[in-house]
């Protein structure tokens, strides 16, 4: 048994709804779960955390076996953060007694102390106030810092921005960015938001009607011609890069990924900094030889993978970087005409012009 790994089998039946779901995700890093409502997220997390007991199980983290058979480990033995959609801080509690609430009977060792949570989550002029005066994004905020300080090994979040105004979504997510990169704690985040999963995971659960589709790395999924994600309106790779030059002139920074360098809009950058890149189907177009004269900045070698067609007389390629195609994957979207007249396959070296390169708003630099 892989003793790095988050490992997980439930059958269960609930009136008319069977779940039937079974994954291994890494033991660090963000494993978003990703469906649409009521494809059982939710179940699963609560079945980890102890909430509901699967009449079939086996549950266990980086070896320690929370689940399986007749052995069953109660909510309060878990060594679990838990974050809901809605805050649910005690009222008759300032922020940092709601804090300091979380590290009470604790289990395990402390991922980070009081100072260094607030820090982290930017709470400190907010440590004295009553929860009813605070804000959502704020309350959630607090909520995530008492998750964290109750010292759990497994961090579980169902849906915590749902709640939350797109304004206010946009305010925690870098908060939620350095969680990622300051500790090694794996995260399961329920979403059925696909830019938070582009934002902040690495790996992704796809689930559908109680079961798993898919299982694996983020850039992978994304890309794979047999999974719903790549036929998707709104399809994009995500990749990640290292910068390795910025012209605060044109602001622009150079993104280096496996098989090219990519060239985005960045008004700050640093050179070694990490950061994430989307790039949407839509925004890639084909060409037989390099562009000449032309506004699009991004135009890199590729090669056709694979291609499957996409409704509205329209074709999704599959693009590997570089002329040998063993760079990291890029989806390309165009009509069914344009793939025919140009005599496109799969084998096929092309030009691929990205009219489109967003990097996410804020990721920290690797220190």
């Amino acid at each position: 048994m892989n003793n790095h790994a988050i490992q997980l089998r439930l059958r269960d039946q609930r009136g008319a709804f069977a779940l039937d779901a079974r994954f291994e995700a890494p033991g660090q890093g963000v494993t978003a779960i990703f469906g649409p409502s009521g494809s059982g997220k939710t179940t699963v997390l609560r079945c980890i955390a102890g909430l509901h007991r699967a009449a079939e199980g086996h549950v266990s983290i980086k070896g320690d076996v929370w689940q399986d058979g007749a052995s069953f480990r109660p909510v309060h033995q878990r060594p679990i953060g838990y974050v809901f959609q809605e805050a649910s801080l005690f009222p008759h509690l300032s922020v940092r007694g709601n804090l300091l609430f979380g590290a009470r009977g604790a289990l395990g060792k402390p991922l980070l102390d009081l100072d260094e949570a607030v820090a982290l989550l930017g709470l400190e002029p907010l440590l004295g106030r009553a929860p009813l005066t605070l804000s959502g994004g704020e309350r959630q905020r607090v909520a995530i810092g008492r998750a964290l300080l109750s010292r759990p090994r497994l961090l579980l979040m169902d849906e915590p921005l749902s709640a939350l105004d797109r304004a206010t979504r946009e305010e925690i997510l870098p908060f939620l960015e350095q969680l990622h990169e300051r500790l090694s704690l794996p995260v399961l985040y329920v979403t059925h938001d696909m830019a938070e999963v582009e934002r902040l995971a690495d790996h992704i659960i796809l689930m559908e009607r109680g079961r798993v589709l898919a299982a694996g790395p983020l850039t992978q999924m994304q890309s794979d011609p047999a999974l719903p994600l790549m036929g998707a309106r709104d399809a994009a790779v995500t990749l990640e890069g290292e910068v390795i030059a910025h012209d605060p002139a044109y602001g622009l920074a150079s993104l280096a990924v496996a098989g090219g360098v990519f060239l985005a809009p960045a008004l700050v950058a640093r050179v070694g900094d990490r950061r994430r890149l989307r790039i949407l189907a839509g925004d890639v177009s084909l060409a037989l030889a390099a562009p000449v004269g032309s506004t699009i900045v991004n135009t890199l070698p590729a090669r056709i993978l694979d291609a499957r067609e996409s409704g509205d007389h329209q074709m999704t390629a599959v693009l590997g970087l570089g002329e040998d195609g063993a760079g990291a994957h890029l989806l390309a979207r165009v009509t069914r005409r344009s793939w025919d007249q140009l005599g496109l396959a799969p084998g096929l070296t092309v030009h691929a012009q990205v009219k489109g390169a967003a990097l996410a708003p804020r990721r920290t630099a690797q220190s």
